[in-house]
């Protein structure tokens, strides 16, 4: 069974694109609201959820595709991943009604997982906005 693709938009305060980038392409940027831990080294992310003294989720992504200031592209390493089509994006959108910029967070999931994927990614981007602002 395939995953099905999702698409969150994610409206921000702000006009800047060079803000948004930097929240959602460094490390630095995606540790204040993503994950607890992030490094990066060769286009590959390492992102850690949980502090050293619990138990700890970590995991790997590798940028497929960046545009600066538009979007970033990265898929999961996953030894066991049977849809080579899946990834998750962060794109940057200007509305046409506020003229403000959007981050469209794009994902796939199974159909039993869909529900908890959107109340993750909302829960990031409530993070973001506390964090930053945006």
């Amino acid at each position: 069974m395939g995953k099905q693709k999702i698409d969150i938009e994610y409206p921000l305060a702000t006009t800047s694109p060079a803000i948004i980038w930097e929240q959602i392409s460094s490390a630095h940027g995606l540790e204040r609201w993503f994950a607890d831990h992030v490094n990066e080294e060769d286009g590959v992310f390492t992102f850690t959820w949980g502090e050293p003294w619990t138990e700890q989720d970590v995991r790997q992504a590798h940028v497929v595709d960046a545009i600066k200031h538009d979007h970033i592209r990265l898929k999961w390493d996953y030894e066991d991943e049977e849809d080579d089509e899946s990834y998750w994006e962060m794109s940057i959108q200007k509305s046409d009604l506020t003229h403000n910029l959007n981050l469209v967070i794009t994902d796939f999931a199974d159909d039993d997982d869909i529900d908890g994927l959107k109340i993750l990614w909302e829960s990031s981007l409530d993070r973001l906005h506390r964090a930053s602002g945006l």
